[in-house]
């Protein structure tokens, strides 16, 4: 009973009361019926004609068994119609009882319904603008309703919030810190500066780049938690060899092997944001390589079930899997102190997973036998639009 849904267990019950109900009724029926019905007759007529003669005594035992036969036979068939009745009646009320639970659980269908629409969203805070919006009676049920709704607006006003004054925040933080790094430059390409001086202020840029690529990367964040309204094709081929040559300054200056085996991947999607995830995950390869046998492989394709795939494999420092999920956690970085200027500040695993569910994907990631990581990214492919 208890794997039963409450539509079938409801069913049951109006089913089960109703034929015990049935029951009782026919058996009180059934003891005030022989109750009432007599155990003897009185005959009225006699084979000779004279109502005061006594009968042979042969028909004397006839007349005392003929009332006995008919009553057991009135009570038998009182008894098989009236079960035959219980068991017609009770079927057709565990059909109707089927139907009105059904009738009557609609309304917890549609919460469950637009509670799995906003559960299964690619992200937290997507879908909170739905609404259930039940019409009805002011019964319990439409009072679960509205209290759903009034938690989802709720929600709804605090993800929105805290999206500005991450946006606002970021917007506000980046004019000082670049008026501070034209300050700095300006004074960095003196002739008349002490080298003391020079020291300090080469470490001072430093500083300013490492926040401004936080902030960047907080402005990217909050970018991508909005929905993405407006994709264009892309072929993630040709993202992978733009970026692979962009960052070969880099990756030569870390002593790292990067290369790619791009296949043609269409999708679509906003192309400066998936370049920004390939090149994230690209860079977090080439800093997170330890020694000069460092690599980093990218590759991409489409997959046979309408999705296209970007893998980006590095070597490196061997990473325990229960450490994964938290390396896509904003400012978690494993083996590196928050102080050190050359890892970044911890967003390029956060940017790549919320830059793929804007996209419609999902990102994973395990750990290599020999040290380091395997990055898999999957996104919808590009459909052809032209196929009617």
């Amino acid at each position: 009973m208890s794997r039963l849904t409450i539509r079938a267990r409801l069913t049951v019950l109006y089913g089960g009361l109703l034929f015990v109900a049935g029951a009782v009724l026919v058996a009180v029926m059934y003891v005030l019926v022989s109750t009432r019905l007599p155990t003897t007759m009185k005959l009225l007529t006699t084979r000779t004609g004279t109502p005061d003669q006594p009968l042979p005594n042969a028909d004397q035992l006839y007349a005392n068994e003929l009332p006995a036969k008919l009553r057991e036979a009135a009570l038998n068939d009182m008894l098989t119609t009236g079960i035959v009745s219980l068991v017609l009646v009770t079927t057709v009320a565990v059909a109707f009882g089927w139907l009105l639970a059904g009738r009557a659980l609609q309304p917890l269908h549609r919460i469950t319904e637009t509670a799995h629409r906003i559960a299964a969203a690619p992200a937290a805070d997507r879908g909170l603008h739905e609404r259930i919006a039940l019409a009805g009676p002011p019964d319990e049920i439409k009072e679960l309703a509205d209290t759903f709704d009034t938690m989802l607006e709720r929600l709804d006003r605090s993800f929105d919030g805290q999206r500005r004054f991450v946006a606002n925040a970021s917007h506000e933080l980046r004019t000082p810190l670049t008026l501070s790094r034209a300050v700095l430059e300006y004074a960095a390409h003196r002739d008349a500066l002490p080298p003391e001086v020079r020291q300090l202020t080469e470490l001072l840029l430093d500083i300013n780049l490492r926040h401004e690529r936080l902030i960047n990367g907080l402005l990217l964040l909050a970018r991508t938690d909005n929905d993405m309204l407006d994709k264009s094709p892309v072929d993630l081929a040709d993202v992978v060899e733009h970026t692979v040559t962009h960052l070969a300054p880099e990756a030569k200056k870390a002593d790292v092997s990067v290369g790619g085996e791009p296949e043609p991947a269409p999708t679509l999607g906003d192309p400066v944001l998936l370049e920004r995830l390939v090149q994230n995950l690209v860079e977090n390869g080439i800093r997170h390589n330890a020694g000069p046998d460092g690599w980093v492989r990218v590759a991409c394709r489409t997959l046979p079930d309408g999705l296209v795939e970007l893998t980006v494999t590095n070597s490196g420092p061997v990473i325990p899997r229960y450490e994964i999920p938290g390396l896509f956690e904003p400012f978690r970085r494993y083996g590196a102190e928050r102080v050190d200027r050359d890892r970044g500040a911890g967003l390029g695993l956060s940017i790549v997973r919320s830059v793929a569910r804007a996209h419609g994907g999902e990102v994973t990631a395990e750990p290599r036998d020999g040290g380091g990581l395997l990055v898999r990214v999957t996104l919808p492919a590009e459909r052809d639009h032209n196929v009617a």
